[in-house]
């Protein structure tokens, strides 16, 4: 399937000298999946609302600052292929190419609605996140915020005193209270600016009660229930406890789904692949397989490996933050390291995913086993 008929010519444009402001203003009220970008009528990038939730970007600079470029895709090109583009991206749309001329943009919206008749195959356990990280209901914006940007996540699931599930606070919340607060300081309403919206429980902006899924629910069912409420992403929760959080699965989660293939290696997807230096796709893989292939009974399904750059440098070179996370037939493994350059940082992440795959259940290295077979053995 390609994008030919999933892909609208209908989109909205900002240039590179626009305001942040003026941005802010537009996604709360025309709520798009994201912003195209033009320098003279030029494209020039994207724009998604979760950069927009930066404290330290202020009102007056802008578009160019935070626009990302995205991979520009042809209007024949295989949905799986522009999945992949998405997802590795961390946008929510692409643009869309005819003849080297823009012709429009394609979201992950209009992905999942083209192959949803083909997702009933799959079970949300099967592709949910476990790994989810979660805040209380006294977390203050501000730290809300760093989390947002230190996990590269877009909604935190929030919890009571007593651990139970009680809310979601998303990057569109805070966006939300942003603009309010930018609209009383334009009124002249000066009394609380960016420090007191900073100061803000995550209590008073949450949403809630929070849509929840189960991992039992067919896939189908739990898109067609994000695409019909305009959720980006639904709770895993045990059928007997919907207060409890197991998981958590969203649209990118399911766009990642399909771009697994069933080719004889590994399929590897790397998420800011531009950060590589040496390092090629091909031999990231071949390393992540080969800390897979020490484990008999482990069988993986799909590598993710990310690469997230910090400010600090040394003699030029960024500290950098690499993440791989394996999905396997015993169940999710992960590794994070970091270092100066993304090939350092890979192997650091690369030894700690090693280090915390043998204490996955079930799961032993090979020369563990033959060595107790050895002994056992020996004993009869």
């Amino acid at each position: 399937m390609d994008i030919a008929d999933i892909a609208t010519s209908e989109y909205v444009a900002v240039e590179t000298d626009e305001r942040l402001g003026k941005v802010r203003s537009i996604f709360e009220r025309e709520n798009p999946k994201g912003l195209v970008v033009t320098e003279d009528g030029e494209y020039a990038g994207v724009l998604a609302q979760r950069q927009l939730v930066q404290s330290r970007v202020d009102d007056d600079a802008k578009v160019e600052r935070l626009m990302q470029s995205a991979p520009k895709v042809d209007r024949t090109a295989d949905v799986r292929k522009v999945a992949r583009v998405l997802v590795e991206g961390k946008t929510k749309i692409a643009p869309v190419f005819e003849a080297d001329r823009l012709w429009g943009i394609v979201s992950e919206d209009d992905i999942l609605e083209a192959v949803l008749e083909n997702l009933d195959a799959l079970t949300v356990g099967e592709i949910a996140t476990d790994d989810v990280v979660t805040i209380d209901e006294d977390t203050h914006i501000g730290r809300v915020i760093n989390l947002l940007r230190e996990n590269d996540v877009s909604r935190l699931p929030v919890l009571d005193e007593d651990g139970h599930l009680s809310g979601m606070v998303t990057t569109h919340d805070i966006v939300e209270v942003v603009v309010r607060d930018m609209d009383k300081t334009t009124r002249g309403d000066r009394s609380g600016g960016n420090d007191r919206v900073l100061d803000i429980p995550v209590y008073d902006i949450m949403s809630s009660p929070v849509a929840t899924t189960t991992g039992e629910e067919s896939v189908r069912a739990a898109v067609q229930r994000m695409l019909d409420s305009d959720y980006a992403g639904l709770v895993v929760t045990p059928e007997d406890d919907d207060r409890v959080v197991d998981g958590i699965i969203t649209k990118t989660d399911v766009l990642r789904a399909l771009t697994y293939t069933e080719e004889e290696h590994m399929d590897v997807q790397i998420t800011n692949i531009r950060l590589l230096e040496t390092l090629t796709r091909e031999q990231v893989r071949q390393q992540i397989e080969g800390v897979a292939d020490k484990y008999g009974q482990m069988q993986v399904q799909h590598a993710h490996v990310r690469f997230h750059e910090h400010k600090e440098t040394h003699r030029g070179t960024p500290l950098i933050q690499a993440q791989i996370r394996l999905r396997t037939n015993k169940g999710q493994a992960a590794g994070s390291g970091e270092g100066y350059g993304a090939d350092n940082a890979f192997r650091v992440a690369l030894d700690k995913l090693e280090r915390n795959v043998l204490e996955l259940k079930g799961v032993r290295a090979d020369e563990e086993y033959r060595g107790q077979l050895l002994r056992k053995l020996g004993e009869l």
